[in-house]
């Protein structure tokens, strides 16, 4: 047996008592054998690929190259040679939340936005008249997708009719509503700011099914309803975020306030009822086991084999700096540079109805996101322009990407470089040898470089 390496730098997994433990009597040999026959692998296949056994501690380096190798592979033979990547904004609305998250530093308590507090909270709200500036500024440039993840506001509702349905009992607590009047910028509604990116045909990427739930607070409305109405109001696809781990003996440790799991697939299978095309994420690397991780996988799986409306799954590494997990002590670091490789090429072999992984450079950096695409990863994120979850827990590898970048990059690893709308069914192949390099798949794109004009 090879010298094992470190599974985790922080490794807190003893303080917790969880039930689901990454114990298997499978063996690797068997596991790895049905991953390059292309079977589809149980949890347990999961679980023993992810730690490269579970007979001794720490990652052997020969069984994760041979890992590695299968999941590229399998993303030659599934997707090809292409590396996608889509022009794109961030949006964020606001980071006012109460939900108290022990994994986020994005939010600010939503009492400190509030008229006449003086708390300095150094974050932001914007109106729907503001974001329909910053979006239609973006447009300009070449975006195709504008993404939109946001604090729960206190004062958000879905429309004016819940809105009105707040107002009627806004004493109560677990409503966590406060009029907008109450605070010093009015965010509007979530169907009016929906409205306020849908700028000339551009496409919506909003409302994870934390914000849909946030948007029938206080109604007996489903789900379906819910995204309906934002549909109408301008909304093309949601994230399926929020998922972090998707085992409840997790979210009970690092984000009690959030939907559980069940409610998290209801609000996709919500979602996809409308017609609304969906993207699924985890967000490992802080208390979890790989137990936790394989079964996150399996609930991701299960969900696409009856709805089949998700696009792309998205691996997304734990950022721990500035985040109350790191300052409590809870957690010392997020995860190994093996851990991220094998986490991305058992996506890629277990998750044989999803056709896109993406590797996230804003997480990884250029290296290691670059090296992703050779785990699994055929998909490298988009250009954003404007990041703020990451960048405030910490993260240090940017936030703005241009298309010229992105071609020499992938070009440099000898895999072929291709604009991609969010749905991937829009795609534009770039020649590294016939610059200059701009977005074609924008309402308004023209080839034109992006961060010329940005800057």
């Amino acid at each position: 047996m090879s010298d094992l390496v470190p599974q985790a730098v922080n490794v807190p997994r003893d303080q917790f008592e969880f039930e689901l433990l990454p114990e298997t009597d499978q063996s690797f040999e068997n596991a790895l054998a049905k991953a390059r026959d292309g079977e589809r692998l149980h949890v347990d296949d999961a679980v023993v690929l992810l730690t490269t056994g579970t007979d001794s501690d720490g990652i052997d380096p020969v069984r994760k190259e041979a890992v590695l190798e299968a999941a590229d592979t399998h993303r030659a033979e599934t997707v090809g040679e292409e590396v996608t990547f889509v022009a794109n904004l961030n949006n964020n609305v606001t980071t006012a939340c109460n939900t108290g998250c022990l994994f986020c530093n994005f939010k600010d308590t939503a009492h400190r936005f509030e008229r006449d507090n003086p708390a300095d909270h150094g974050g932001f709200t914007k109106t729907p008249a503001t974001s329909c500036r910053i979006v239609s500024e973006a447009v300009e440039w070449g975006i195709s997708e504008v993404c939109s993840v946001s604090g729960l506001h206190p004062a958000l509702a879905l429309d004016e009719e819940h809105l009105e349905i707040l107002r009627a009992d806004a004493n109560d607590p677990s409503l966590d509503f406060k009029p907008p009047e109450a605070y010093e910028t009015d965010p509007g509604t979530y169907c009016e700011q929906l409205r306020a990116m849908s700028v000339d045909g551009l496409h919506v990427h909003s409302m994870t099914p934390e914000e849909a739930a946030h948007a029938r607070r206080g109604t007996d409305w489903s789900y379906r309803t819910v995204y309906e109405r934002m549909h109408a109001a301008g909304l093309d696809s949601a994230p399926g975020t929020a998922a972090e781990i998707l085992v409840d003996e997790v979210r009970d440790v690092i984000c009690p306030g959030k939907i559980d799991t069940a409610e998290w697939v209801a609000a996709m299978e919500g979602a996809a009822e409308v017609g609304l095309g969906l993207t699924a994420t985890i967000m490992y690397g802080h208390v979890e086991n790989e137990r936790h991780r394989a079964e996150h996988l399996r609930v991701v799986r299960d969900l696409q084999d009856r709805i089949g409306a998700i696009t792309e799954f998205v691996p997304l590494s734990f950022v721990h700096h500035d985040t109350p997990l790191y300052n409590e002590g809870i957690v010392s670091a997020s995860s190994s540079t093996v851990e991220d490789e094998l986490l991305i090429a058992v996506s890629r072999l277990f998750l044989d109805n999803i056709p896109n992984i993406q590797s996230s450079w804003v997480k990884y950096g250029d290296e290691l996101g670059l090296k992703m695409l050779n785990c699994g990863a055929n998909d490298f994120m988009g250009t954003i322009l404007s990041e703020e979850i990451t960048k405030r827990a910490g993260g240090r590898f940017g936030e703005a990407r241009s298309v010229t970048e992105y071609v020499e990059m992938i070009d440099a690893i000898g895999r072929i470089p291709v604009e991609r709308s969010t749905d991937y069914r829009r795609r534009h192949r770039f020649d590294p040898a016939d610059p200059p390099f701009g977005p074609v798949l924008g309402p308004k794109a023209d080839g034109t470089p992006m961060l010329e004009l940005v800057s």
